[in-house]
């Protein structure tokens, strides 16, 4: 009589699962993992891979045991270091190893939360899988569900600790080119992130049930119910996917753009297709470049200043009708309300172009320290409205715990006054002829930070300008990385938006993210764009903080309930 399969392919089986849990085994997909994220991101912007490093990801992580926990929390450093590292090479490339080295390592800390989290999380009984075999497809759904919820959740904390958070690499800014990312309308940056890792643990669950299903046949067992639940679950993953593109998303009457010449062309950035009949602005933008050598738009400011002048003069020359002409971030260097010779070449330009220009500049207080704003200048009128920078860069426009840090490398010292933080909203008010236009001017890296292109929304700002100076990063990726985190903020929005470089990458995005214009790195270029003024407020908008909240919440309670049901089962092993 032939002996039962079940425990001839069991040992088999149990070896398979052994080999690909092992230590070394874990440690090689997470740096898999890592790698796939980083090529999600631009330049790269491989999106679809952004699904598979979840995927990994969560394979990575399948250790399971009384010690699993911090294992997986190793793993999962392990996996967000080797994405930190390159994702963020131009911090390396703009001061110097040791504070590159330092970013890096804090943010994978989370990677390492997260690994942790997990482990004790998916223990809930909702999310617990048995290792040898498929569960139901609503235990796989469960599952997959608390993965993105802690995902997110750690996501999200991130971004807001320490010194404010770092929102940059959010799973959410791959997606600017794919149908998921049209969620950002729906529930913004963190609806997008969950989506993503939700879809790429199905994609694992998938792939597991599928190789049980040919396990299965090969042994002579049924295959139905594997085979019917992975039917199920790629559906799922489908519709995740692809649903958000039937989104009732504002959208671009014009078809995406890599790189164009630009002069004397006007860009349209979906007025076509406004929301009703409504007025528009019409925007000059000028990308005036640095000097080489160096492309550093501070030291250089002199010469900076120059280029942007120039850059207006032949916005001037141009036979449009201006409402507004934008500067990038540090475009002058000086303060034209302390400089005179400055002010008087602004009020030069802005009568050329027959139109005020939003200045990037530096104020110094006597109180000492500095601000970053941007400034809108009338010709003979001088400053008009004003933005302060709410949110600088530590360690990069100032430095927190200087003396202890100094310990580790003098290159604090390149910072020598401290940029201060402003505290009105990110704001200012164009004046013309039939009204104020309220611009949302999020300078620079706010742009990744939802709170503040949220709240600049929700106070009427009705497009989204974002100055910035990227001449510090050489010909990295920060600049295209930044672009991708424009074109999301104007999707979750609905609002239309130039982010203007003194380098570039510059360019022009419609309400639906739509990128319809862009420049060239280490260029000089000017762009004429007609924007739609939109009021409305979108479900992200309105929603504000209430998804993140949520997925905190929700992500803590799961822990809670996974390491009860850890307790449980432990005492009645004991029992048994």
């Amino acid at each position: 009589m032939p002996a039962p399969a079940g425990p001839a392919t069991a040992p088999r089986a149990d070896r398979r699962r052994g080999v690909l849990t092992s230590r070394p085994a874990t440690l090689l997909l997470a740096v898999a993992a890592g790698v796939c994220l980083w090529a999600s991101f631009p330049d790269a912007a491989l999106w679809p891979l952004a699904f598979v490093a979840v995927g990994l990801l969560h394979l990575a992580l399948r250790r399971d045991g009384r010690r699993a926990a911090g294992w997986n929390a190793l793993v999962g450093f392990v996996a967000m270091l080797t994405f930190w590292l390159p994702h963020i090479w131009w911090a390396n490339f703009a001061t110097d190893t040791v504070p590159w080295l330092a970013l890096a390592v804090l943010e994978s800390l989370f990677g390492a939360l997260f690994g942790a989290l997990w482990t004790w999380a998916r223990q809930a009984p909702w999310a617990r899988l048995d290792a040898a075999r498929p569960g139901s497809v609503a235990r796989s759904l469960g599952h997959a569900a608390t993965f993105a919820v802690v995902f997110v959740a750690v996501e999200q904390w991130r971004a807001e600790i320490p010194f404010g958070g770092f929102p940059w690499g959010r799973l959410a800014w791959t997606m600017v080119d794919a149908p998921t990312g049209r969620a950002a309308w729906l529930g913004g940056t963190v609806l997008v992130s969950l989506l993503v890792a939700l879809v790429g643990v199905l994609a694992v669950l998938v792939a597991g049930r599928a190789v049980a299903v040919r396990r299965a046949a090969r042994d002579g067992a049924a295959a139905g119910p594997p085979l019917a639940g992975a039917v199920v679950l790629t559906g799922v993953a489908c519709l995740l996917v692809l649903a958000p593109a039937a989104l009732p998303l504002p959208a671009a009457d014009a078809d995406p753009v890599a790189t164009q010449d630009l002069d004397e062309q006007v860009v349209d950035a979906g007025t076509a297709t406004h929301e009703t009949a409504g007025p528009v602005l019409t925007v000059g933008a000028v990308q005036g470049n640095v000097p080489d050598p160096g492309r550093d738009a501070f030291a250089n400011r002199s010469a900076v200043l120059d280029n942007h002048l120039t850059g207006t003069a032949a916005l001037a020359e141009r036979d449009v009708a201006l409402d507004v002409v934008l500067w990038p971030e540090d475009a002058s260097g000086y303060d034209p309300q302390e400089a005179p010779e400055v002010a008087a070449a602004l009020d030069d330009a802005a009568s050329a172009v027959g139109a005020p220009l939003l200045v990037g500049a530096q104020e110094y207080p006597e109180t000492g320290g500095r601000y970053n704003v941007s400034l809108l200048w009338g010709s003979g009128q001088g400053v008009l409205d004003r933005y302060a920078k709410q949110h600088p860069a530590p360690f990069g426009e100032y430095i927190p715990l200087r003396g202890f840090v100094r310990l580790f490398s003098t290159e604090v010292d390149r910072v020598s006054t401290d940029m201060l933080a402003g505290t009105e909203p990110a704001v200012v008010d164009l004046p013309r002829g039939d009204g104020v236009v309220p611009l949302a001017t999020v300078i620079c890296f706010e742009v990744a930070y939802d709170e503040i292109v949220r709240d600049a929304v929700e106070r009427g700002a009705q497009v989204l300008v974002v100055p910035t100076n990227n001449a510090s990063f050489g010909d990295t990726a920060e600049s295209t990385q930044q672009l991708a985190m424009t074109r999301m903020q104007a999707m979750s929005t609905g609002r239309a938006a130039v982010q203007i470089s003194t380098v570039g990458v510059s360019g022009v995005v419609a309400p639906d993210g739509t990128l319809v214009a862009r420049t060239d790195l280490f260029t000089a270029d000017q762009v004429v764009a007609e924007l739609p003024l939109r009021t409305t407020l979108t479900p992200a908008t309105r929603a504000g903080y209430w998804p993140g909240w949520v997925a905190g919440v929700l992500a803590l309670g799961c822990v809670v309930a996974g390491l009860v049901g850890r307790v449980r089962r432990g005492r009645a092993e004991v029992v048994a």
